[in-house]
């Protein structure tokens, strides 16, 4: 008759020739950062205001094309963008479009250095621009 530590190494030898790691492909991450076309460092948003943040979609790859965005205010100050996770100005909007319109909150902050980011699976930050 078998021990029961006899039975329980049997059981774990083939436990562990079954689930013994395979070598793997690595895969490769993607990340793509489209530049930011409007708003530009000219630009002035009046709070309330509907308002148009474009981007470049010259070079998306082909594995991004089907990917959703979101778009946040933030400033620039004291070395940090600042990014106001909590009140986003659009969310999941197609990333292909390179463009999504809002409207700026009526109660946005008047400043001079407001910068939008846009995250698709990478962040990118516009210039700095104007709320009014």
């Amino acid at each position: 008759m078998f021990s029961i530590v006899t039975i329980f190494s049997i059981f774990s030898a083939f436990l562990l020739a079954f689930s013994t790691a395979a070598p793997v492909h690595p895969v490769e991450l993607l990340a793509w950062s489209p530049t930011i076309l409007s708003p530009t460092p000219l630009t002035s948003w009046p709070r309330g205001s509907t308002q148009t943040v474009t981007w470049a979609t010259d070079n998306v790859p082909a594995e991004k094309m089907n990917s959703t965005g979101l778009l946040l205010l933030g400033y620039l100050e004291n070395d940090s963008e600042n990014l106001d996770i909590k009140h986003p100005l659009a969310v999941d909007f197609p990333i292909i479009s390179g463009k999504v319109t809002f409207t700026v909150s009526g109660n946005a902050t008047v400043r001079s250095n407001a910068i939008v980011v846009l995250f698709g699976d990478s962040g990118n930050a516009s210039p700095e621009f104007s709320i009014v």
